[in-house]
């Protein structure tokens, strides 16, 4: 089976789970790319969210479903996308990906993510090193998950984060996309790049 990934999902109802812990803005990016897609890219969007009693550390979860008819129920039955920002999110949350699922996790915080097509990418230290913050790693991830899955466009997604967000975190946020965008469309060229050089079972 091929290992590109960077084809569009086609399925008409997309379920995506986001989870991570307290603090690093899960529930921010789940209400930003539902409103991206529901409010900007017109099509049906519902979204749910959880997290535990701690500010930051606890568990935070959300659930977005994006389809193009009525959403009828509004939970992840089987996840087409999957963002761990960390490993205890990833073992909480992986249970019933659906074969073939979007994987994203951050690098260096989820060592054992649940399946090894998992795209691993450094959000966090990236938004450290670039953009000196590291409350923008979920930008920088929703960044990445436009390139990886095409669901939704980068203007709208850049429309959502604007009228989520306060005016002047605009520049930041806008360059945490473009970040996103470019470490995913890396990670895939070079999978594509190795995939090229494999050699043939039928060659050997």
């Amino acid at each position: 089976m091929s290992r590109k990934l960077a084809s569009a999902l086609p399925a008409h109802r997309v379920e995506i789970r986001l989870a991570g812990s307290g603090g690093q803005g899960i529930i921010l990016a789940g209400l930003v790319l539902a409103e991206a897609a529901g409010v900007y890219e017109g099509r049906k969007a519902a979204m749910v969210q959880s997290y535990g009693p701690e500010a930051r550390g606890g568990a935070s979860k959300a659930e977005i479903i994006i389809s193009d008819s009525h959403i009828d129920y509004p939970l992840c039955t089987r996840v087409d996308v999957l963002l761990a920002m960390t490993q205890e999110a990833s073992d909480a949350y992986s249970w019933d990906l659906k074969p073939g699922a979007r994987v994203l996790v951050d690098r260096d915080l989820v060592s054992h993510p649940p399946t090894s097509r998992a795209i691993a990418l450094p959000f966090t230290a990236t938004a450290r090193s670039r953009l000196n913050s590291t409350v923008a790693a979920n930008v920088v991830a929703l960044g990445a998950i436009v390139e990886v899955t095409g669901l939704i466009s980068r203007r709208c997604l850049d429309r959502a984060l604007q009228a989520r967000l306060p005016a002047d975190a605009r520049t930041l946020n806008k360059k945490a996309v473009s970040l996103g965008i470019k470490l995913a469309r890396e990670y895939l060229r070079k999978e594509v790049a190795e995939e090229a050089v494999e050699p043939r079972t039928e060659d050997m």
